[in-house]
């Protein structure tokens, strides 16, 4: 991002300035490189004859006048993106003319051509601190105004911003400054209710558009024109209308914000974003090929999500980035509540997300760069790497954990009292806190302290004795944390106890309680038969790892897991075993055996599809090298029988069979892959639609079947924009040194946009052929510097991410991150990320040691 503002930057802006509104005026018919931005914002000064800046990124600035006086323009850092102003009035109006440039990255005004009808499609992308690169404002979340915008388009294009257009001028013949003759179309867009810059918003171009309605609220979805056909718009507006009916009755406050658009949006660089009455969403979710039901209630959950922030964080906004959390954990936890509640996915929502979410949390958690739920963010570059597993699904997990200890009604009544007391405003933790401390009676200082404000993750231990005929005499929780992070935390839990009975594992008795310190005594377990299998945190009540007892687990590698009847607790028991992977105290043969014996009984698609890619992965990583080969190719023959006994056309075909290319190298299997793709081989039900084609291509690529040639041609066969970024994946992951420097050279050069950079990354990387990356991790430390510092925060962050050495599982990999860190002193945000990169080796090389010694 352009510039750096600091926390206390902030704070001192924003207590000399109170911002009143935003006219922005854009003109979009001026070329491909730059357009036209002239911003006029009124602001008041509680000092007169004070300075500040405002920000505008990478900018041409023609002029600027504050006041009636033209300002310097060459005091203007278009690096920084900062433009002095000096000598404020009380009252203060500020006009800045300028062009700004569009992006290939994802960030500010992105622009994008759709390379089957060379259409022109823009879409902004202005969290954290973006809105800058469009037009000049004060972007910070608490300088909140209400904004008024006024596009200059071509004449066919759609352009949807915060509100709903009240005039739109046609101009025949319109000249622009280059001269270009052509029909245009002027837009205005009345004022918006007061909001922070990052969640204004502007998308334009020939979109195609379908349109509704739900309890008074317009409703409308766009996509490109050539993907039309694949809006399933129904099933996008029942879950459109199933939220709003849930949030409005949950939050007690009617959607504040008008028309409600959404818009799949050609190379976005994350799932969704909440602009106000304007969502922007990945353009994978218009779904072109068939999907698994898991990608569909993906796509729900981040529906909701979003919706979920047009009050958390729209509504009512976190003052500094401190807090995101208030907006991310609140979403995600509402959006699940919402599915299941008010979704046909019902209470099967909490199973998908015990084993995504919480995977997901418990991993970042475990990083040397976990930081508390409520972040210590000094500046905008701590923030761009801190939208992350901690401020998503460990505070959501953590809120879930606080429902469990007030109550789901005092919850609800302390959100609706927040949003009553602080709508249209800007808070802190604490204001949240408040609220709901009033509408539970409970102190909750103790409870913020513990899972706010503190970093890592707990681990919960059955410890028990047994008596002669196989009885609890004694029976406790014990609860660790490591020495760097030693808060034991208080948790409530229920424990559950099941038993084989008619060849099910039946739960046959439940207690709950509260886990407090390092040993708690459960006694109301004493005296009951020890169970075919423990289970600690049944029904997923806390934020915690779990561990499995001897017997436990030897029931479930025996079969046990595929023999539950319920799906949380077989979800529970599989996220207990990858953590027991992941943390060298279940050898990854053993976890693969679990997995091959129990993937068949697992009805829920996504946990089934979880499971799969974590086997994968650690065989990849975890296992010793001298059983990889043999780890994979188990997993491949098991995969290819599952796919040919299969339901046909059900989810569980698609997905073992997408799993099974991702794994499979024998000329055999290769063989069966090849003959799906030409139709050779048939399976009833299956069709090899354009994405599976690419799948299976790649697969083939990989394997050292498929070159250039088949890429070419499918690229010919399918030249979209997904074709595309297929091809760029493909072509990278061909197994060759000489492909390899190909794409080293592509993505170092800084060139491609950040779609394009993001797929090749994934081909490059290919972890079926980590000897062939051996020499890029020498390379990867030489560059990164430059290329951290050069690009753009999102192309860079992929970049720094997605080419760390991870298969290079070596002491060696670890001594070279620490001796770049050493020498050359990188940035908080990209230290962090290296710092991450090296953890995530040392945990292989411990994993690794344990596989091997059994």
């Amino acid at each position: 991002m352009a510039g750096n503002l600091t926390r206390d930057e902030a704070r001192e802006r924003a207590r000399l300035l109170s911002v009143q509104s935003y006219a922005v005026e854009l003109d979009l018919t001026e070329g491909e490189e730059r357009f036209e931005s002239i911003t006029t914002v009124r602001f008041t000064s509680d000092r007169a004859g004070a300075e500040t800046f405002i920000d505008l990124a990478g900018a041409r600035l023609r002029s600027a006048v504050l006041n009636g006086v033209e300002l310097d323009v060459t005091t203007y850092d278009p690096e920084t993106g900062r433009l002095p102003l000096p000598g404020l009035a009380e009252d203060n109006e500020l006009r800045v003319d300028a062009d700004c440039s569009y992006m290939r990255t994802g960030e500010g005004l992105h622009r994008f051509v759709d390379p089957v009808d060379k259409n022109v499609y823009l879409h902004s992308q202005f969290e954290t601190a973006d809105a800058h690169r469009m037009y000049a404002c004060f972007d910070q979340p608490d300088l909140k105004a209400t904004f008024e915008l006024t596009v200059l388009a071509p004449s066919y294009w759609e352009v949807v911003s915060n509100a709903a257009p009240d005039r739109m001028e046609d101009l025949e013949g319109h000249r622009g400054k280059h001269g270009a003759l052509q029909d245009a179309r002027r837009w205005h867009f009345p004022p918006t209710p007061v909001m922070s810059t990052y969640i204004t918003a502007l998308c334009a171009g020939p979109y195609h558009k379908v349109t509704s309605e739900h309890d008074g609220i317009p409703l409308g979805l766009y996509c490109r024109a050539s993907l039309a056909e694949h809006l399933d718009a129904d099933n996008l507006f029942e879950i459109t209308r199933q939220g709003f009916d849930f949030f409005h009755r949950i939050f007690g406050i009617r959607y504040p914000f008008g028309k409600y658009d959404q818009l799949f949006v050609p190379e976005f660089n994350a799932g969704a974003m909440e602009n106000a009455g304007c969502v922007t969403f990945l353009e994978d979710y218009v779904f072109r090929s068939r999907v698994t039901d898991a990608v569909v209630e993906r796509r729900a959950e981040t529906i909701l999500h979003e919706m979920a922030h047009m009050w958390f964080g729209d509504l009512v906004t976190m003052r500094w980035w401190d807090d995101l959390w208030l907006n991310e954990s609140f979403a995600t936890y509402a959006s699940v509540l919402c599915q299941a509640e008010a979704t046909r996915w019902g209470q099967g929502a909490w199973t998908t997300f015990a084993n995504v979410e919480k995977a997901w949390a418990y991993r970042q958690d475990q990083l040397p760069s976990t930081h508390p739920i409520a972040a210590d963010i000094v500046d905008m570059h701590a923030v761009e790497v801190n939208f992350d597993g901690i401020t998503y699904a460990k505070g959501a997990s953590v809120l879930k954990q606080l429902v469990a200890y007030v109550g789901l009604d005092n919850f609800l009544a302390g959100v609706r009292d927040y949003f009553n007391e602080h709508a249209w405003g800007n808070t802190e933790l604490s204001d949240l806190l408040s609220a709901l401390e009033r509408t539970s009676g409970r102190d909750l200082s103790s409870w913020s302290k513990e899972w706010l404000e503190t970093s890592w993750v707990n681990t919960l231990r059955p410890a028990f004795e047994v008596d002669d005929e196989g009885r609890f005499t004694g029976f406790s929780v014990l609860q660790e944390a490591p020495a760097d992070y030693p808060t034991l935390r208080s948790h409530r839990v229920a424990i559950g106890l099941y038993s084989l009975q008619d060849d099910a594992l039946v739960r046959v008795k439940r207690v709950e309680l509260d886990v407090v310190g390092a040993r708690t005594a459960v006694a109301e377990l004493v005296g009951e038969v020890q169970p075919d299998l423990v289970l600690l945190n049944d029904d997923d009540l806390t934020y915690a790892k779990i561990r499995l007892d001897e017997r436990s687990l030897r029931t479930l590698v025996e079969g046990g897991i595929a023999k539950f009847r319920e799906s949380l607790p077989r979800a529970l028991c599989w996220s207990a075993a990858w953590d027991m992977t992941r943390d060298a105290e279940m050898s990854t043969r053993d976890y693969v055996a679990l997995v091959l014996s129990g993937i068949e009984s697992i009805k829920d698609i996504t946990v089934a599809q979880t499971v799969l890619r974590q086997a994968r992965l650690a065989t990849q990583q975890y296992a010793d090298p001298a059983w990889r080969t043999r780890g994979l190719a188990l997993q491949a023959s098991a995969l290819r029988t599952l796919v040919e006994t299969a339901a046909p056309g059900s989810d569980h075909q698609l997905a073992y069979l997408n799993a099974l290319t991702a794994v499979a190298s024998s000329e055999e299997d290769l063989t069966f892959l090849k003959g799906l793709l030409e139709g050779t081989t048939v399976l009833q039900g299956l069709t090899v639609d354009a994405d599976l084609r690419w799948t299976l291509i790649q697969a083939l690529v990989s394997g050292g079947v498929f070159g250039d040639e088949q890429i070419a041609d499918e690229l010919l066969r399918d030249a979209t924009a997904t074709g595309e970024r297929s091809a760029a994946m493909s072509r990278a992951s061909i197994p060759t040194a000489e492909a390899k420097a190909a794409a080293w050279q592509t993505m170092t050069e800084g060139k491609l946009s950040g779609a394009l950079l993001r797929s090749t990354i994934l081909g490059f990387m290919d972890p079926r052929h980590p000897e062939l990356l051996e020499p890029y991790a020498d390379r990867y430390f030489a560059e990164i510097g430059r290329i951290w510092e050069a690009w753009t925060s999102d192309s860079a962050q992929s970049f720094a991410n997605g080419c760390y050495p991870v298969l290079a599982i070596s002491q060696e990999t670890v001594a070279k991150t620490e001796r770049l860190i050493e020498e050359s002193r990188p940035p908080h945000a990209l230290k962090r990320l290296l710092v991450e990169g090296a953890d995530g080796v040392r945990r292989a090389l411990r994993a690794q040691a344990k596989d091997a010694s059994s």
